[in-house]
């Protein structure tokens, strides 16, 4: 980190159009199918963030009602109502929010949100910065690092949350931040998230432990960090630091099987995870797979049959 004050990053977003409001704040969260209407008064919104790209803090208020599917993208976010009614994953976990009370999005799927006449504040932080603080504190590697969105923080962590976010919140107001003083208001923050959610882990194969495997390591932590991404053998291979018939002798050598073949196991891993906890009412098999790039429904149930010995329409309805 060098003398220079952080790279700050400022979005402001206000209006009364509810198309408007659609086309500024969609974008923020990758969303789609996004639809925004008044409710009883007129329509009015407002978003706004401060902070830079390890750590923002938001604040959005809209008198009337936006909805839509919000896509997994590279922060943990985390946000609390101050006033207003919200559901988050709609017509799946259909979490309920209340008033000061911290929430996960959901980190690793699309989901579904409804919010109307509302007051939010809404905590950005970079996944990577997050997991390698998880994977300091308790042993976990980044890339396998994951968070149940469900769980239920303690009063204590909450109140912690809460402290944080002020004290954060107010030094922004002081106005220019050093970069020392911003690393640790950021690291403290992570460590708040920490405290609520309890970071959990993919298993990676045994093979990896050793440290003379540290390259390939990190290749596999990548692909379970970027699983829901477009990922290549090449970028694999940069991030390795390893040419790329290394890399792929690497992963035959060891794991036996090709960089592919390996994203995809854990691809189907993940389509596995969702199916179990999928509501068969509301979710179709088509729906899961084609969110984890499974385009021919035929060879990814024969793929899905080798791997765990059932069908997934079997797994939806177990």
């Amino acid at each position: 980190m060098t003398g220079e004050p952080y790279s700050r990053v400022r979005l402001e977003a206000e209006g009364r159009d509810t198309e408007q409001a659609l086309h500024e704040l969609a974008p923020f969260y990758d969303g789609s199918g996004w639809e925004a209407a008044r409710t009883d008064g007129d329509y009015s919104y407002r978003y706004a963030a401060i902070g830079d790209t390890s750590m923002t803090l938001r604040t959005s208020r809209i008198q009337g009602r936006l909805q839509g599917v919000v896509q997994p993208g590279r922060d943990y976010v985390v946000q609390w109502i101050l006033a207003g009614s919200a559901v988050v994953d709609k017509g799946r976990d259909n979490v309920p929010l209340e008033v000061g009370q911290p929430m996960l999005f959901p980190a690793h799927r699309p989901f579904l949100f409804d919010f109307r006449d509302y007051d939010q504040k809404i905590m950005h932080l970079e996944r990577g910065q997050v997991d390698r603080i998880a994977g300091e504190r308790n042993a976990i590697a980044p890339g396998s690092v994951r968070f149940d969105h469900l769980e239920q923080p303690s009063d204590a962590s909450v109140q912690l949350w809460h402290d944080t976010v002020t004290l954060v919140s107010r030094t922004l107001a002081r106005g220019e931040v050093s970069p020392l003083l911003w690393s640790e208001l950021t690291r403290m923050t992570a460590v708040a998230f920490l405290e609520m959610y309890s970071p959990r882990s993919d298993e990676l194969p045994a093979a990896l432990l050793h440290p003379r495997q540290a390259r390939l390591r990190a290749a596999v932590e990548h692909i379970h960090e970027r699983a829901h991404l477009p990922v290549t053998v090449t970028e694999l291979a940069q991030i390795a630091e390893l040419g790329v018939r290394a890399l792929q002798e690497a992963f035959q050598r060891e794991l036996g099987m090709p960089p592919l073949a390996y994203l995809r196991q854990v691809r189907l891993d993940r389509v596995r995870q969702e199916l179990a906890q999928a509501d068969p009412s509301r979710i179709s098999v088509a729906e899961v797979a084609g969110r984890w790039g499974f385009a021919h429904l035929g060879r990814f149930a024969a793929a899905y049959f080798r791997r765990f010995g059932e069908y997934p329409k079997e797994t939806l309805h177990g």
